[in-house]
């Protein structure tokens, strides 16, 4: 699971402008069994658009998103729910066949969501390049859809891994804890605690 025997607290803050994300991890049982449970709480703004969010993701032991839900401060919500195999649904019941394929999430405004597929995929250099597709879900609108990513392991010893947009448009070096979790993310978001 993770290294810690009970809850995790972690915190980043955004490089530049203002913001602040408090994670909780959680080991936890769902009716899918044990998982992981990590609740978070973010302000910040991109560009000249701030926000406010709160989001829940219940992912199964082997870190596969099954559940997320996000909130806005002013009222918007998402809620997906998935088989651990891409396929997904709304809080209502009704397919999403738009996101099937993707396992893994990717919350606009949070390093955390890089720790899923880190830690789901286990990458090694040797594992070479992994190319995922992600429910990607940005805090302006919450309209969730489809984005290419990479993965690769780096190296093993300094838990360093390249994250690259499909599109090749941007691509970062995330050094990882020992829990997967992002300790800097150049020119977003940085580990306070």
């Amino acid at each position: 699971m993770f290294r810690a025997l009970g809850p995790l607290a972690v915190r980043w803050t955004p490089w530049e402008g203002e913001g602040l994300e408090h994670l909780t991890l959680t080991p936890d049982s769902f009716d899918f069994g044990a998982g992981i449970r990590a609740e978070s709480v973010l302000i910040g703004d991109r560009g000249d658009s701030p926000y406010g969010v709160h989001y829940r993701i219940a992912c199964d032991a082997g870190w596969a998103v099954r559940r997320f839900s996000i909130e806005t401060t002013d009222g918007r919500r998402l809620a997906l729910a998935s088989d651990g195999a891409g396929h997904w649904r709304d809080e209502n019941g009704a397919s999403r066949a738009d996101l099937d394929g993707c396992i893994d999430i990717d919350l606009a405004g949070s390093p955390f969501t890089n720790t899923l597929p880190i830690r789901r995929l286990n990458l090694t250099p040797a594992a070479g390049t992994a190319r995922l597709s992600m429910v990607y879900v940005p805090f302006d609108s919450l309209d969730a859809f489809v984005d290419g990513q990479r993965y690769t392991g780096l190296d093993a010893d300094q838990q360093l891994y390249r994250y690259e947009a499909e599109d090749r448009s941007f691509t970062a070096e995330l050094p990882v804890d020992e829990d997967g979790l992002v300790i800097d993310y150049p020119g977003l978001f940085r580990r306070l605690r």
